[in-house]
């Protein structure tokens, strides 16, 4: 299993605004996030791969972990840190012999079929949810508190909590097991997104 630090694991949201996108997650970083995803639903390759490549700037000044969305082609083209793949996406074991064994990757799952799965196909890390009502992904399926903590219970691999997380609701999720916090509007769409994430952070390591 790869040593990734989870704690604080930013998933980037669409925008239209390049420059206050780019700030935004460098003030995450700056204020604890451990681990950068870029999802683009509606991007072109082409500017996917652009913006990609900015934020790997970015990430690699702070030698924080970059994981891309689904797109194992944007991820390979940039040397991307890792993928992270829905259950809808190519299957897990499929994405882990593309991307090689060096590279990170990801799986959602929502049960613990699914997990046990994404372990046994070499996913380093699971992603839950969602764990609260959540804007940014209308179709997740919902995962009550004491489905999470069965999930972590049933696999090695660590599981990252993600879908509505907030600095009013994170607290909830600290004594679930889990090694970090998957948040998206909670530092994207926030006024002060370092000031956001020290407290996320904070909260988690509490």
């Amino acid at each position: 299993m790869k040593n990734i630090d989870l704690s604080l694991y930013l998933v980037t949201d669409n925008s239209d605004d390049e420059e206050k996108f780019l700030k935004t997650i460098e003030e995450g970083i700056k204020g604890g996030v451990t681990v950068v995803q870029i999802r683009e639903k509606t991007a072109d390759t082409l500017d996917f791969y652009n913006l990609a490549l900015k934020v790997k700037e970015i990430t690699s000044k702070y030698n924080i972990p970059l994981i891309i969305n689904d797109r194992v082609d944007v991820a390979l083209a940039i040397d991307a840190d890792g993928v992270h793949v829905g259950q809808s996406d190519m299957p897990c074991d499929i994405t882990r012999k593309l991307i090689g064994e060096d590279k990170i990757l990801g799986i959602s799952a929502a049960t613990i079929d699914e997990a046990k799965k994404a372990q046994k196909d070499g996913a380093d890390y699971i992603g839950t949810g969602a764990v609260f009502p959540t804007k940014t992904k209308d179709d997740a399926s919902s995962v009550t508190k004491e489905e999470l903590k069965k999930i972590v219970e049933s696999i090695d691999i660590p599981v990252v909590a993600i879908g509505g997380i907030n600095l009013e609701n994170a607290s909830q999720l600290t004594d679930t097991g889990i090694a970090g916090l998957s948040v998206v509007s909670a530092i994207m769409s926030s006024e002060n997104p370092k000031k956001s994430s020290q407290e996320l952070l904070k909260i988690f390591n509490s």
